[in-house]
């Protein structure tokens, strides 16, 4: 089936009430999974300077969750793991060259991953996300629903890129550009976007709703007009906090998480330990 044609059958099934079960449809949907894996479609676009969402693609993984029925899923043989029979688990060639050694990572079907990614285990991959060439999932990272990754970008431990599903449906996932660091224990939530070469140090936190604040140019960095935090190319975020001055906690010595840009990438001397130091 062309993507057209892919397209015009998805938004049809949506646009019923009750979507029917019926074999046609769950080959319709296994169709859309392999297009995905492909690569072929995605959930989210560059459109030159910008991306662009494509809800049909959104509209139809939410058919996979509206259609699926619950069964009993063993694919090393063990018993007692359940899921929808919409949301198998993707099986993999050789000819796919990507690295996953044994140690119990689980990547759904309708996930893309290009040649030359590695996934430490174990590492969760969720339907409808993209992942670029020569990308590195480190041990006990997950990458949401929808997520867009990169080429040769570095995901350490421990790190969760968060999922976007959230109507309204034209609302862009999270985005990582390319060659992006990303340390250990950090948290990309809620479309927030990362710009080419930025290294968001250990233990960050951001959200589409974050503010990210530069001391050193005194630029503030937040969501504005619908669209959500963007992180500035190049740019070294790490962990920091603000007092709280306004409201019933002012002057309370308390304070909120609040990330900070501590430099860019291109201002770093060959001979700084700064890169090694932020991701672990």
């Amino acid at each position: 089936m062309g993507i057209v044609t892919l397209q015009e059958s998805i938004e049809a099934l949506s646009r019923s009430p009750s979507p029917e079960r019926t074999e046609a449809n769950l080959h319709l949907l296994a169709e859309f999974r392999a297009a995905l894996n492909r690569g072929d479609i995605r959930v989210a676009e560059p459109a030159g300077e910008q991306w662009k969402t494509n809800v049909w693609v959104k509209q139809g993984l939410i058919l996979h969750l509206v259609m699926g029925l619950m069964r009993e899923l063993s694919c090393d043989g063990s018993a007692g793991t359940f899921e929808l029979d919409t949301l198998p688990p993707r099986q993999f060639t050789l000819q796919d060259r990507v690295r996953i050694p044994p140690g119990g990572s689980y990547i759904r079907d309708g996930a893309y991953l290009a040649p030359g990614t590695t996934c430490t285990p174990p590492v969760f991959v969720d339907i409808g996300a993209y992942i670029g060439p020569n990308t590195l999932l480190d041990s006990h990272s997950t990458v949401g629903t929808c997520a867009q990754i990169g080429a040769r970008v570095q995901v350490s431990s421990g790190t969760h890129i968060g999922a976007m599903m959230a109507p309204p449906l034209e609302r862009l996932p999270t985005i990582i550009c390319d060659e992006v660091l990303i340390g250990g224990n950090c948290g990309i939530y809620g479309g927030a976007y990362i710009g080419p070469r930025a290294i968001i140090g250990a233990g960050t936190i951001l959200t589409a709703e974050s503010r990210v604040y530069d001391p050193i140019k005194r630029r503030l960095f937040k969501s504005h007009q619908g669209q959500p935090l963007a992180i500035p190319e190049g740019a070294i975020v790490v962990p920091g906090a603000r007092a709280i001055s306004k409201g019933p906690m002012a002057g309370s010595g308390l304070m909120v998480q609040a990330p900070i840009i501590i430099g860019y990438r291109d201002e770093l001397k060959p001979e700084q330990d700064l890169l090694e130091e932020l991701l672990h």
